[in-house]
C-alpha cells in the first residue's frame, strides 16, 4: 500500500472526527483473501475503530455497505458503520478486537460449545432478516463455483483430466442445494469471520451475502479450515441445528433429519470443491501464499461428506484414488 494512499487514508479518518491527523495514529490490523486491508485507528482519548482500505479498482463495498446496515438494523451482531467514501474505498467500522473465534479453540469442549455458540448466530441472519434484497445462489452461481474445481485445481494445478462422473455429481450437488428452503447466507461463515468480543459474536466480512441453501453457513462452520469432526460429531452439530430450524419454523415436517444431513453432505461436497479451485486460483492467478498447504485439510471435507453419498461411488473412487495422490504428490514437488 502506497505511503500516499495511507495518508488520505488517514487525512480522510481524522476528517470524520473533526481532528488533525496529526492527533490520530493508525497501525496494521490485518488483511485477508481480498484486497482489503484494515488498520486501527487510535483516538487522542485512546478509544479505537478499524479503518477498511478496499481501493475501488478491485474492491465494490457498496454491498457491504448495504449489508451491513440492514443486518445492523435487523439487531444482527455486526460492526456498526461509522462512515463510508464509497469513491476513494475507505470504511469507518466499531473495533471488534483481535479474537477470531478459532482462538476460543483450547480444548474439545471450547470448541464444541463455540461451535453451538456459531450456529446459534446463523438461526438468528435466517431468523431476521429478509434474502429478498440480496443476490440469488441459483443454479449458475453454485455451478460456476463448481467449475473452479476443474478449471484451475485439475486443469491448471494438476493437469489432470476431469472424470467422465464429474457431470452427474455436478448436477446433483446442484440440485440437492436448490432443495433447500432460501435463506440469508452470509457465504463465508468460517471461524475467521466471527469476531468474539465483549462474549458476543460478531459477523465480518459478509459482503458476499445471498439468498440461498439453508445449509451453506452450516458447513462453513463445520468443514471450516480449523476443524475436522468426526461423522458422528458432525451429525451431532447438524442435529442441534436441525431441531432449532424446525422450532422456529425454518424447516417444515415433510424434512426429515437423515434428508437433511444428506443435505448438509452434498453441501459440503459442493463448498470443498468450490474451495479446492478457489485456493489453486488464489495461488496461481493472485499469487497469495499459504493456500496450497491447505489443501490437504479440504480435501479431507470433501472425502467426509463424499463417504455419507453412497450414490456418488465412482467420483468418490477417483477422488480417493487419483485426485488424492496427485495432490499430494505436487505438494512434496514443493507446488506450484
Amino acid at each position: 500500500m502506497s505511503s500516499s494512499r495511507i495518508d488520505a487514508l488517514t487525512q480522510w479518518a481524522a476528517q470524520h472526527h473533526g481532528l488533525d491527523s496529526a492527533t490520530i495514529r493508525l497501525s496494521t490490523a490485518g488483511g485477508d483473501a481480498s484486497f482489503r486491508r484494515y488498520f486501527r485507528l487510535t483516538l487522542p482519548d485512546g478509544n479505537t475503530q478499524i479503518v477498511m482500505d478496499a481501493p475501488p479498482a478491485q474492491e465494490d463495498s457498496a454491498p457491504f455497505v448495504a449489508i451491513g446496515q440492514r443486518w445492523h438494523a435487523a439487531g444482527l451482531p455486526v460492526p456498526y458503520i461509522h462512515a463510508s467514501d464509497l469513491d476513494a474505498g475507505f470504511l469507518l467500522l466499531d473495533d471488534l478486537g483481535d479474537t477470531p473465534l478459532q482462538a476460543t479453540f483450547t480444548d474439545p469442549a471450547r470448541t464444541e460449545q463455540s461451535h453451538l455458540d456459531a450456529l446459534a448466530v446463523i438461526a438468528q441472519l435466517q431468523n431476521r432478516t429478509n434474502p429478498a434484497a440480496l443476490p440469488d445462489y441459483d443454479a449458475a452461481l453454485l455451478g460456476r463455483e463448481l467449475d473452479l474445481f476443474p478449471e484451475w485445481c485439475l486443469g491448471r494445478w494438476l493437469s489432470l483430466s476431469v472424470p467422465d462422473s464429474w457431470e452427474a455429481v455436478r448436477d446433483k450437488l446442484i440440485e440437492h442445494a436448490l432443495a433447500q428452503p432460501v435463506v440469508s447466507v452470509h457465504r463465508d461463515f468460517d471461524a475467521m469471520n466471527l469476531m468474539l468480543h465483549d462474549q458476543t459474536l460478531y459477523m465480518i466480512d459478509f459482503q458476499d451475502a445471498v439468498a440461498g441453501p439453508l445449509s451453506y453457513d452450516v458447513i462453513s462452520l463445520l468443514r471450516g479450515r480449523y476443524c475436522r469432526f468426526s461423522a458422528d460429531q458432525f451429525a451431532s452439530f447438524v442435529g442441534a441445528f436441525y431441531q432449532q430450524a424446525r422450532q422456529e419454523g425454518r424447516l417444515t415436517r415433510s424434512v426429515s433429519e437423515e434428508t437433511f444431513l444428506a443435505q448438509c453432505h452434498a453441501m459440503a461436497a459442493q463448498r470443498s470443491l468450490k474451495v479446492l479451485g478457489i485456493f489453486c486460483r488464489l495461488t496461481l492467478r493472485d499469487s497469495k501464499e499459504g493456500y496450497l498447504a491447505r489443501l490437504p485439510h479440504f480435501l479431507a471435507h470433501l472425502e467426509d461428506s463424499l463417504a455419507a453419498l453412497p450414490q456418488h461411488r465412482e467420483f468418490t473412487d477417483w477422488v480417493t484414488g487419483v485426485l488424492r495422490p496427485a495432490i499430494m504428490q505436487r505438494l512434496e514437488e514443493g507446488a506450484p
